[in-house]
This record gives structure tokens, sequence and C-alpha cells, in this order.
């Protein structure tokens, strides 16, 4: 059985992108064998507990200071992990000792955050080990430099020791290389769950869900589905609502630091009646209310990749984005999506109307998008990739 040791700052329950892509991709690998170190956080969570094909060893006192610990406690449980007695009673112990020594030979970090830093640290004790750093994040690059501050040295020093790097999205993997990487980054990206995004709700059940949220058959649903913070600039979209018809409406899926600010938006703007905060939504709900939909937008400040703009056209959405981070590498203006200018409600209003005034750029926006998902968003393609990766890098050691 092949082993990795996964690092990475939490673990479900609490995910985003980064954690479910996880859980995608080693579901996916049944030969192989995942024990995954991670902050605790919440006194409720299990300290050691098997999700899916990973083994989540969670280290800390159950509170957010956790993270900050990390570094230090999840090295340490990395070091008694590779200690435990396992010896099969016919290994003498030398034999025993050497196999040991070779069980965690590849260490996964799932992005250059605390996890990384742990990863980093744990490197230090075990200098053979090979490095796989995974990067998912999509903050704007300038937030991961302020946060490090003085610690930024240590920051490059975990691409630097890397000894591969998967990235998201070209756009981070010319940022690997900028931060110290002296390799090739792989571009992998991340996956949509293709069955359930693609599979139809019927005109009924469309029809329901619209009247649900007061819609009527002439009104155009803008949906977006995202956190509620600053980076995904939905601020910009209710204020585009003062550029678009009285029946163009607003549907928000998420929750967020930026929830009260927004809803005083709508206040202000007086669009009180074109604008519904729906709150998060699992991937089974938002499957069907992207489908009750008319057009997906997302006018992202910073983007690693965007799972949302992929999840959406799996759904037969087109889709509006900003050419930001990792969006360029799905959106072709007028293939698979239209652009609009980040801060730019205005840009954003007449995205819509082009794509509402021209049916056939929005039958192949539709048409593109969802061949686009299918051929090379599909989970097993991507476990694939990351599996194959994984072998070359164990190959080496």
């Amino acid at each position: 059985m092949k082993r990795v040791l996964i690092f990475s700052t939490t673990y479900f329950p609490l995910v985003g992108g980064a954690e479910i892509a996880m859980k995608e991709v080693t579901d996916r690998l049944p030969h192989w064998q995942f024990d995954l170190i991670c902050a605790r956080m919440q006194p409720e969570l299990s300290s050691r507990e098997k999700i899916g094909n990973v083994t989540v060893h969670r280290v800390g006192i159950g509170r957010p200071i956790d993270k900050y610990l990390l570094p230090i406690l999840g090295a340490r449980k990395a070091v008694w992990l590779e200690q435990r007695p396992t010896r099969p009673q016919h290994l003498s112990a030398a034999m025993a000792g050497a196999a040991s020594d070779s069980r965690r030979t590849i260490v996964w970090s799932l992005m250059a955050s605390y996890g990384g830093f742990t990863a980093l640290v744990y490197t230090w004790l075990r200098p053979k080990t090979k490095l796989l750093l995974t990067l998912q994040e999509g903050d704007p690059l300038d937030h991961y430099a302020k946060r490090t501050g003085v610690f930024s040295f240590l920051h490059k020093a975990i691409f630097k020791r890397a000894n591969a790097v998967q990235a998201i999205s070209y756009f981070l993997a010319d940022w690997s290389v900028k931060m110290g990487f002296k390799g090739k980054p792989e571009v992998v990206p991340n996956g949509v769950d293709i069955e359930k995004f693609t599979m139809r709700i019927s005109t009924e059940e469309r029809r329901r869900i619209r009247q649900t949220y007061g819609y009527a058959d002439h009104d155009v649903v803008i949906v977006t589905a995202s956190r509620l913070s600053l980076k995904n600039a939905v601020d910009d979209m209710i204020r585009s609502l003062a550029f678009l018809p009285e029946n163009y409406k607003l549907l928000i899926a998420g929750i967020g630091e930026d929830e009260a600010m927004l809803n005083a938006l709508v206040e202000e703007q007086k669009v009180a009646s074109r604008v519904t905060f729906v709150g998060k939504k699992s991937h089974d709900e938002l499957s069907a209310l992207l489908q009750a939909s008319d057009i997906f937008c997302r006018p992202s400040l910073s983007e690693g990749l965007g799972n949302s703009f992929l999840e959406s056209m799996a759904a037969g959405l087109p889709i509006i984005g900003t050419p930001v981070g990792g969006i360029p590498d799905f959106l072709i203006d007028g293939e698979t999506g239209v652009l609009c200018q980040p801060r730019n409600p205005e840009s954003i209003a007449a995205a819509v109307q082009r794509i509402q005034h021209e049916p056939e750029l929005r039958d192949r926006l539709i048409r593109n998008g969802e061949a686009l998902v299918r051929e090379k968003y599909g989970w097993d393609c991507i476990a694939y990739k990351i599996g194959s990766l994984l072998e070359r890098l164990g190959s080496h050691v």
C-alpha cells in the first residue's frame, strides 16, 4: 500500500473548494493510503476519524488558535505517526526499521498556508521526504504577502522546498515560479461533479423554483454562488441593476462577512424587490437553483480558478466573469463565456444584455461551456493526473 501524508489547515466538515477537491481526488485513488493532519479548530471535532479514503488526525485544543500551533503540533504528530509500531511479526527489527523509514516518503501540502508551513517543518526533520505542493489559493496574491509579513521568507521557503507543484490554474503556476519553485509546475484544475450538474430538471420544476422566489416567466434571473466577501464583488452585481431593466433580478447564494454590508447596499440602491439572498446551498440544491436561473455571473477581483463557473457551465448556463486569476483558463470571450471588467457595474450590465440580446451567442456559450467541462473538468480525469504525479514523485525517492 502506497502511503502519503497530507498537511492541510482544516478538513471536513470545515471545507472550502480546496478541501472538497482533496476528498474528490483521494476517494478516486484507492491504491493509496492517506493520512491527513490538520488543525482541530472546534472542540466537538474528533482528534481522529476516517473520512473517505483519508484518515484525519486533528491537533490542537479545538480553538481557532490551533492553526497557529499547527506547524509545531502537526509536525510532531507526523513524526509520531511514522514511528507507530506496524511491524508484522515475521519482519526482523532491521527490516521493520527500514520499512518505517520509507513509509512516509511523500508529503502533500494542501496550499502554501498553515498546512504548508507544517509540511516545511516536517521536511526539515525528514530531509529525504518528497514534497508535493498543491496551490488552490483564491485571494489576491498581495494578501498572502501582507499576512506573512516578516515571515515572508518562510512562505517562500515552502515553494523552494517543494519537489513538485500542482496548481489549479496557470495564474497560480506562474506565482509558484515567482515565489521560488525551481521546477516546472503542473496545471491540474479542480473538477466538477459532472453527473450531478448535467442532470437536467424538468420544465415544471424550473417553474416551481422560480415561483418560490417570486420570479415571473419574463424575468431574467442573474445568479451568483459565492462567499459574500470583497474578492467576489457581489456589491458590483447589485450596483449593475441600475443599468438593467426592472425585470432583471439578482439571486445571491452564499454566506460571508459582507452579508450585512450587501443588505444595506440593497436598501441604499432601492433594489430590494429585485435582489434575493438565499444563503448557503448544498450541491444538490445548487444544481437545480442554477438551472432555474438564466445567467451566472461573478465579477471577481481575484480567483484561483472558480469552480462555481464550471458548475454553472455544466448546468447549462452562460457565464460572465472578469479576466483575473485563473478565469481566463476556461472563459474565452464570446466562446465559453462573456467577459466584464473588474469594479465596473456598467460593464456587468452590458455583458448581461449582450447574452440576452444575442440568442446565437447564448446558445454557443451554453453548448461550448458544457462540452469544455465534460472534456477537461471531470474528477476521474483529474484524479488520474494527480495519481500519476504522485507515482512519478514516489519513483524518485
